[in-house]
Parts: structure tokens; C-alpha cells; sequence
């Protein structure tokens, strides 16, 4: 499956998903948390801590951090995670890389303080909202260089990278490939558009779905309109029933995929010998959406878990994610500031307008609209 897959959108609409053991767990005692008694585990920030310095220190003494549904493939994490190991020497225990975000709230309610907890999370955007009562407060040093809507005021989370919903075209099996909503709806597209998955439960067909409805005169309050939409595209044979892979596009049964910019960037590359898998983020259904970081409150390693997240919020770990064809959240700030890579930024898909991000009430609503109604709209 295309990696994307494990971010689920099941929070609100469907049963939780079973928490796996798979992968690296720490070694040492499973009855409690190795935070206890660590002031580290408390600390708001670096400043509040000791400084910089001591985080350091800590984190190195501590030797490990325990990170949790981190595909190495997934915006360039595995690149990450060894950048990380290489500066601080400190090791990383990653259980299961394809989990969702639901496998690890599931994880940090079922293991508590256990010493294979995890450490930090990479959550869903409702997911990160839902459940700041699991999480440690803590900001960064570049705090201030994130936009205030992409971060919780006490610093529960913090959106860390992101994309829009694109559409990706395999140029020599499609002689004039789409770049808006309302191509997709061309006859000549019969039998051709695929999403990413199930809009009932993966995070960037529901993207489409709501994207789609954007286009077509709905609003972040009503995404009535996407259902209708692709309803259509299935009704007249546009809307492909495949659920689309790495095989799928490169044997060419899916010719036009609706994913995330980062994800079908990422495509093109893989494919650049074969075909030219042209990529472009539709101007009338412009729709972002970020991940989120967060820390345990209950995590077996908290100086560790600060350090990752300054590493990630430095321009170093942001230009990683950059690398990975991901929009990071700092990149505005960068950019002016000079210090985001302009290869990397190059290779981005160009966007026009500006993106509108739904509240967690609308994305509740809307999920709700979509579990309801995506079967019944796509028969």
C-alpha cells in the first residue's frame, strides 16, 4: 500500500483500531516510566529546563528514545531518524513504522508509564486536538517562528509538516492531464481517477472528498457537495473503484491519482525512467492539512523527547522533511529568513491562494457527513 494508508481517519467514525506490539520496543523493566523524578519531564521549554546544554546532556544520559508509526519512507523519516541518531548518539527504538494514529493513542493509553511507551507521537490533526490531556506542554526554541494557527496556545502540539491534495497524471498514458476539479469530469477521464483509499477512513481520500467539495460550492461547514461530486465521477465512469499503489501506477490501471502533493511528488521521482507523472494542486478545491507533533506526558525518556523536538523544529529537521517533498511548517519563516533549501523548495508543486483549515468541530461534522454518505453517493 501507498504509505499514506496509515493515516486513518477513525476517530470519530469508525471502531478504534487494535494496538499492534510490532516493531522495537525499549529494553529494560516494563512497570514504570523511566520519567519519574526526571525534571525534564515537566519542563516547558529548554530555557525552563537548564538550557540547551542540559537538555543535551539529559537526553544523551537517558540513551534512547522510543518514537512510534514512523514509515522510513514516509516525508523522509528514516533519513530523519538517522540524522538525529548520528548528532546526539542517542538510539531510536521505532515500533510499528505502518501504524496510524490511532495505534498510537492506542499506545500511549495502554502502556502508560511503561518503559516502551512511546516518547513522542505524529498524529492526525484530530487526533492531536482530541487528546491534549495525553500530552506534555512544551515549546520549542523556533516557537515563535510557527504560525499561531498551527500550534496549541500552551504548546500541547504543534503542526510539524504538510501538503495539499493534488493530482497526479501519468503523462503518457493521459495525452492532457487534469490540473482542477472540473477536469476531472471530462469525458476523457472515463475510467481514469482514483483516490488514496477509503474517505471513511484514510486521511487523504477524506481530503479529497472535502477538497472536491470546495470546488463545488461547499464550504469547510458543508461537504455535502464532494459527495455529490464524486458521486458523479462514479456515475459516469469516471471514478476508478481501484485503490491505488505503487503497482497500480506503475502498471498503469491508475492513471490519475488524488493524493497528497508530497506523496505524488514522491511518485514522480520513482517513476521519472518510466513515464512522466506530472503533478499539480487544483487552484479550485485548494485544501491543506498538517500533522502534528506532540510529547507523552507519560514518556519513559522526556529529555530525549525534547531534543527530537528540537531537532525537528530546526531548520536542519525542517529542510529533512523538506527533502521528503513535505511542506514543513516553518517553510514561510525559512524562506525569508534564507534558510530553506531553494532545490528542495524548487521541486514543490506551485500553489495559488491560500489554504483554509477546518476547526475540529467542522472536521468532526464532516467526517460524520462522509461515513454516512460515501457508499450510498459512489454505488
Amino acid at each position: 500500500m501507498i504509505t499514506s494508508r496509515r493515516r486513518m481517519v477513525v476517530a470519530a467514525i469508525g471502531t478504534a483500531i487494535a494496538l499492534t506490539t510490532t516493531g522495537c520496543v525499549s529494553s529494560g523493566s516494563s512497570g514504570s516510566s523511566a520519567s519519574g523524578g526526571n525534571a525534564w519531564a515537566t519542563a516547558t521549554s529548554a530555557q525552563a529546563g537548564g538550557g540547551t546544554d542540559a537538555l543535551v546532556a539529559a537526553a544523551k544520559a537517558e540513551g534512547t528514545l522510543n518514537v512510534i508509526a514512523l514509515p522510513p519512507d514516509w516525508t523522509n523519516y528514516g533519513n530523519m531518524l538517522s540524522a538525529f541518531t548520528a548528532k546526539y548518539g542517542i538510539k531510536i527504538d521505532s515500533a510499528n513504522p505502518d501504524g496510524s494514529s490511532q495505534d498510537e493513542i492506542n499506545a500511549v493509553k495502554q502502556l502508560g508509564t511503561q518503559d516502551r511507551a512511546p516518547d513522542v507521537l505524529d498524529v492526525g490533526q484530530s487526533f492531536a486536538t482530541s487528546n491534549i490531556d495525553l500530552y506534555a506542554p512544551y515549546k520549542v526554541a523556533t516557537w515563535d517562528s510557527i504560525p499561531d494557527a498551527n500550534k496549541d496556545a500552551g504548546g500541547a502540539w504543534v503542526n510539524d509538516y504538510g501538503g495539499f491534495i493534488s493530482i497526479g497524471c501519468n503523462a503518457k498514458l493521459v495525452p492532457t492531464c487534469p490540473t482542477t476539479f472540473a477536469d476531472l469530469a471530462k469525458p476523457e477521464y472515463k475510467g481514469k481517477v482514483a483516490i488514496n483509499g477509503d474517505p471513511t477512513q484514510a486521511a487523504s481520500a477524506f481530503a479529497s472528498v472535502w477538497a472536491g467539495a470546495l470546488a463545488n460550492g461547499g464550504t469547510l461547514d458543508n461537504i455535502n457537495p464532494g459527495l455529490t461530486f464524486w458521486g458523479n465521477l462514479a456515475k459516469s465512469g469516471n471514478l476508478l473503484k481501484i485503490d491505488p499503489n505503487d503497482a497500480t501506477i506503475q502498471s498503469g490501471q491508475t492513471p490519475i491519482v488524488l493524493d497528497w502533493d508530497y506523496l505524488n511528488v514522491t511518485q514522480a521521482e520513482k517513476n521519472k525512467a518510466a513515464f512522466d507523472w506530472k503533478v499539480a494542486v487544483p487552484s479550485d478545491g485548494l485544501f491543506a492539512q498538517y500533522y502534528a507533533q506532540a510529547i507523552n506526558k507519560n514518556a519513559p525518556h522526556p529529555a530525549a523527547a525534547r531534543l527530537w523536538q528540537e531537532f525537528l523544529y530546526s531548520d536542519q529537521g525542517q529542510n529533512l522533511w523538506l527533502a521528503g517533498k513535505a511542506r514543513p511548517v516553518r517553510l514561510t519563516a525559512m524562506t525569508t529568513a534564507g534558510t530553506a533549501d531553494k532545490t528542495l523548495v524548487a521541486v514543490l508543486p506551485p500553489v495559488a491562494g491560500s489554504p483554509r483549515y477546518p476547526t475540529q468541530a467542522q472536521t468532526d461534522t464532516a467526517q460524520k457527513v462522509v461515513a454516512q454518505g460515501w457508499a450510498a453517493a459512489t454505488s
